[in-house]
């Protein structure tokens, strides 16, 4: 049963193994066979057993086929036999065939050996215009690359370059003319660079050069833009306003309508000449080395570099330009040299800001230009203080005003150039107070020193015009004279040109009235108190002014310190500032020519003193005669003869300078005689020469009393010989016991009589009395007047003595 079970379960098996062999592949075979080997035993018997049968089935299904198609295979095998004899024909035919077409076919072959061969090159002709298409772009464009560099188009060569780089160069990469290109891009490059920055250095020693004229030419522009302000404004003002009149000082209106007209003609010509051409920074420098080299480094991303390198040249330029010449203080061209230096220079930073992207900044033009205006401010501090010449000053000003309103306008700040001008203005001043000082000296000079005559109206006109002198009697009957000299009028008319120079150099400082009104007041003032007082005060102090000059000196002081009101409403009148103000400052005349008139008069004393002093040497006693000559001196008639006919010229001094000269010249006269008499070298005197003496101090009194100078109350002029006539009294009365009794004594009548002085007069006496009366002691009356004369002697010495001791 159980062989029986195995036996049925193999079969299947078998079966199955040979389905596997008969539809699979050959080289499948083997595991199928060793599944046979590997199961149960005695399978592979029953397998070779199935297999045999499968054999002979399929035997038996060939032979039934092949008995099946026996017979068409016969039949084919006789058909083909008959087809045979045909197909020999057939054949022949074929070969001679071939052996016909071949021969033909020969020059076909030729032909399409040729064809072939020029397919093979019409492909190569194909691929190399591809390749060449695909390269003539990059020679094109390479091409373009070296006519840019040759035509210097810097900018777009890099540009091109970098399409080349970008765009081009990847497509042929793998030929070797591509490699060439791409080595010899960086040196392009570098070329560009070095040409661009060639550019750039001959275009910064272009403008170095053409700095001047960039300057002159803005500085020109912003002068003609204030003309046009100012004559604008002078035209409102006109309309507005109405002319301008001054009091006593008027200014010509033909002369104003000349200088309105000058200034519209001025306009009209700056209009024509900016209608025909206005000319730019950019007309007159070419930019484009700066934005090329720019845009150059730009791309090359040295940007940076390129700034540093232009900042750097433009400070080292700066510094050249702000370097003064030695001499430029000399002529006004020098300033105007080194501020249109200056100006194109800034003005050339300012365009480049505004064009340019970083190149410049704000900050950087700041900081530059702070450090050229301190440069600026002191060179022109020093090189001013050079300045002699107020009107060099004075357009080196408007040079200032100018250059600072130039800057400007291109959005510089310049407070501290207006500063700097306040300290010019003080310069400006001194320059001109030196040259007002030379005017004055020179009317001074010219001046004769005596009235100014008129013969008929017309002069009287005249005079007036020049002077604000006001006398309704002057004004009827002529001939007549002017109480001053011509110097008055002079120096009225020089201090105001004086005030027109100062307000020159106010105009375009950008100040108030109120300050220009100061200003002009304060130079006044100086030109006054400092120049024309120092010019008077020399003038009375020079040898060969004479007591006339003097008087008249007093004279003409007076009348130009009353003249100073009409200055003061003078300026008034330029600056429209009243005088009411409480911050107007006034000018002090009055105090100014005070003290010329003081030095005046103590100049008359001194030289009315010296006069008595030459008059006084010419005095020539003989102290040793016995009997006066019965008159006065003669040099002692000639003083007083003198001193008359001064003090008649005195009559035009104010009172009290004439009284004080003539109080002052007797005091004098007085001393003088006490010092001829007490003189050391004067050793003998004679009664005689004191009788002698006395006669010419008579005179004197006489001529005191007679009030040669009116004002004197009483015998006020006749105590200045008291201690002559007190003296001389005590010599001739020979009252010496009542003069020593006295002594002391307020009710004294020798109460003025020195006890040294009587007891010096008296010893020379005494010696005289014993030279000439050798032989006299022999007569009792010469002998008792010899002792009394050495009693008193005695006396005074005591008194002398017992002074000293006191004191």
């Amino acid at each position: 049963m159980a062989e029986g079970g195995e036996g049925l379960g193999t079969v299947p098996e078998h079966e199955r193994i040979l389905q596997e062999i008969e539809s699979t592949d050959t080289a499948c075979v083997g595991p199928t066979l060793r599944s046979v080997y590997d199961d149960q035993p005695n399978a592979h018997k029953k397998f070779m057993e199935k297999l045999d049968a499968c054999i002979r089935n399929h035997d038996k299904e060939i032979e039934k086929m092949c008995n099946f198609h026996h017979q068409g295979f016969v039949d084919a095998i006789t058909e083909l036999l008959k087809v045979r004899a045909d197909a020999e024909k057939l054949k022949v035919q074929v070969t001679d065939t071939n052996r016909r077409f071949q021969d033909a076919g020969k020059e076909v072959i030729v032909q399409t050996e040729d064809i072939i061969r020029c397919r093979i090159q019409q492909r190569n002709i194909t691929t190399v215009v591809e390749k060449l298409q695909l390269c003539l772009p990059v020679l094109e464009m390479y091409s373009k690359l070296k006519e840019q560099m040759s035509a210097k188009r810097y900018y777009s060569a890099l540009k091109t370059m970098e399409q080349l780089e970008n765009v081009y160069f990847p497509r042929v990469s793998q030929y070797r003319f591509c490699q060439l290109m791409v080595e010899n891009l960086p040196k392009l490059r570098e070329d560009i660079k070095e040409i661009s920055m060639s550019d750039l250095k001959d275009f910064l020693e272009s403008i170095r050069k053409h700095s001047d004229k960039i300057g002159e030419t803005a500085m020109k522009q912003a002068q003609q833009q204030k003309t046009f302000s100012v004559t604008l404004q002078i035209k409102q003002n006109n309309v507005k306003f109405g002319k301008n009149m001054y009091i006593n000082d008027r200014i010509p209106e033909e002369s104003s309508e000349i200088v309105l007209k000058h200034a519209f003609e001025e306009e009209e010509e700056n209009e024509e000449e900016n209608e025909e051409e206005v000319l730019t920074v950019q007309d007159l420098v070419d930019f484009s080395p700066v934005y090329r080299c720019l845009h150059i480094y730009s791309v090359l991303g040295d940007e940076e570099a390129f700034e540093n390198y232009y900042r750097k040249q433009r400070k080292k330029q700066a510094r050249l330009v702000l370097q003064p010449q030695s001499n430029m203080h000399e002529t006004v061209d020098g300033y105007r040299r080194y501020f249109t230096q200056i100006v194109g220079f800034f003005v050339v930073e300012d365009h480049i800001l505004h064009v340019t992207q970083g190149l410049v900044t704000r900050a950087y033009t700041d900081e530059l230009w702070n450090m050229a205006l301190s440069k600026i401010i002191a060179v022109l501090r020093a090189h001013s203080s050079y300045c002699t010449d107020p009107d060099l000053v004075l357009e080196l000003k408007n040079l200032i005003v100018i250059f600072a309103d130039t800057l400007q306008g291109y959005g510089f700040p310049v407070n501290r150039l207006f500063d700097l001008l306040f300290e010019i203005r003080d310069q400006y001043n001194e320059t001109l107070l030196k040259k007002w000082a030379g005017v004055f000296r020179d009317i001074f000079e010219e001046d004769n020193y005596s009235p100014i005559p008129i013969v008929n109206e017309e002069e009287y006109k005249i005079v007036i015009s020049k002077f604000p002198f006001q006398d309704p009697d002057l004004e009827k009957s002529f001939p007549k004279k002017f109480p001053m000299s011509q110097s008055v009028p002079h120096i009225y008319i020089q201090v105001k040109e004086f005030i027109y120079a100062s307000l020159k150099f106010s105009e375009s400082l950008h100040r108030s009235s109120t300050e220009i009104d100061d200003m002009l007041r304060k130079s006044t003032n100086l030109l006054l108190t400092r120049t024309l007082c120092s010019c008077l005060l020399n003038l009375i102090r020079k040898p060969h002014i004479g007591l006339t000059e003097l008087v008249q000196i007093i004279i003409n002081t007076t009348h130009l310190e009353q003249a100073c009101k009409y200055l003061e409403d003078f300026i008034t009148n330029i600056t429209n500032i009243s005088q009411e103000t409480v911050h107007t400052t006034r000018l002090y005349g009055l105090s100014t020519f005070k003290d010329a008139r003081h030095a005046a008069e103590g100049e008359i004393y001194t030289k009315l003193n010296q006069k008595i002093d030459e008059f006084v040497q010419l005095a020539d006693y003989d102290w040793t005669m016995s009997e006066p000559d019965g008159r006065a001196s003669g040099y002692l008639m000639d003083l007083i003869n003198f001193l008359r006919s001064i003090f008649q010229v005195f009559t035009h001094l104010p009172g009290k300078v004439a009284q004080t000269a003539c109080m002052s010249a007797c005091q004098h006269l007085s001393t003088s005689l006490m010092q001829m008499l007490l003189d050391s070298e004067l050793k003998q005197i004679s009664m005689g020469a004191v009788q002698q003496f006395n006669l010419d101090v008579i005179q004197c009194e006489l001529f005191a009393s007679s009030e040669p100078v009116p004002g004197f109350q009483g015998d006020t002029l006749q105590l200045a010989f008291i201690d002559l006539r007190q003296l001389l009294d005590l010599f001739m009365v020979w009252d010496w016991s009542t003069y020593l009794a006295d002594y002391g004594q307020p009710a004294s009548k020798y109460l003025r009589v020195n006890p040294n002085t009587a007891l010096t007069l008296l010893e020379k006496m005494k010696d005289t009395s014993k030279k000439n009366n050798i032989f006299a002691q022999f007569r009792k009356n010469d002998r008792d007047k010899q002792k009394l004369i050495e009693t008193v002697v005695k006396q005074l010495r005591s008194l002398v003595n017992g002074m000293s001791q006191h004191t």
